[in-house]
């Protein structure tokens, strides 16, 4: 297949990039590079374009073809959301709507779209499963949920094929070293200890230490980026013409704050200070992914999602990127 992969050239599009490649299909990167980065698309052709912008995505879709399109193309930044929701809308709604429209007038039936566990907002039932009501506590879970009831409507009106991929939290790097985690800023609580550990930062804040949890820090559901990346890929031949699905991605349990910290300090060898800072409104005690739907529909298993193997693989990351930038810029 010839897939275009909006936002590509991000975090865990270039992942999906490479396992697609992996897979035997050609993945057309179309990024705008806001976040994204050009060094980070190996697989396929790059087309630098906006996701908004149907005269340019038309353009590209004219021109290579593709027999389905993977949407991660988003603004991410769940406390920016929240002060510039105009511009959220804009860029994830509208963006959605853009794609739609123009994918419905060149022919192209299929989608799968990078959604989130911040469409539930606050679950009252844990394990979260695919059922749960969604009640997003921030804009940037509306928009996700929004691109999701677009999907549907879409799929009841026009035929479109189309699945959506709620991941927890996201972590880790490329095992082979040839893909990592590069936000600026960024706000990813594993790059954050990881940074800590590194010397980047002296500390790695912790928002909540009395939640009624063993360690009174929140516990989450991590998943490693190379699993979530080979969902993707096993999510387009489930596609199904006029029908909307979703799955949970995650790890399938949680670790908490502290744990992760703790575990970070033993594999790295290196100490990790910690800062005590107040709740954070909204942030729920347990966050875990029930991700039995996942397994059974897109045959899928978070094979790399072992805590210390998404620590271990970001930190690998971390050292080698750094090392490489610091080399470059003493020549």
């Amino acid at each position: 297949m010839r897939v275009l992969v909006a936002g590509g050239a991000g975090y865990i599009g270039s992942h999906t990039c490479k396992a697609l490649a992996r897979a035997g299909h050609l993945p057309i990167a179309y990024d705008n590079l806001h976040t994204g980065h050009p060094w980070a698309v190996k697989w396929g052709p790059l087309v630098r374009g906006d996701i908004n912008d149907p005269v340019a995505l038309g353009a590209a879709i004219r021109e290579h073809k593709p027999d389905a399109v993977i949407n991660f193309a988003a603004l991410a930044y769940v406390g920016e959301s929240m002060i510039e929701p105009m511009r959220y809308y804009r860029a994830n709604v509208g963006g959605m709507i853009a794609l739609i429209e123009v994918m419905r007038a060149h022919g192209v039936g299929s989608l799968v779209f990078s959604s989130s566990c911040a469409t539930y907002g606050v679950p009252d039932v844990l394990p979260v499963v695919e059922g749960t009501v969604q009640l997003p506590i921030n804009t940037y879970g509306r928009t996700k949920l929004m691109g999701e009831q677009i999907l549907r409507d879409a799929c009841t009106a026009h035929g479109l094929a189309a699945i959506a991929l709620r991941y927890f939290n996201a972590g880790g790097a490329d095992p082979e070293g040839e893909l990592g985690e590069e936000h600026d800023p960024e706000t990813h609580i594993i790059p954050l200890v990881l940074q800590a550990a590194h010397g980047i930062r002296p500390d790695i804040a912790i928002f909540g230490t009395d939640y009624d949890t063993p360690d009174g820090t929140c516990v989450r559901d991590y998943v490693h980026v190379t699993d979530l990346a080979a969902a993707h890929v096993a999510a387009l031949s489930r596609c199904e013409a006029g029908r909307f699905q979703a799955y949970n991605l995650g790890g399938g349990q949680g670790a908490s704050i502290g744990e992760l910290v703790d575990r970070a300090r033993r594999l790295t060898g290196r100490e990790i200070r910690t800062v005590a800072a107040p709740r954070r409104p909204g942030d729920p005690p347990v966050l875990v992914a029930d991700v039995s739907r996942a397994r059974q529909a897109l045959d899928w298993t978070p094979a790399h999602s072992a805590i210390d193997d998404i620590i271990g693989s970001a930190w690998m990351w971390m050292t080698d990127s750094r090392s490489r930038a610091m080399q470059a810029k003493a020549r």
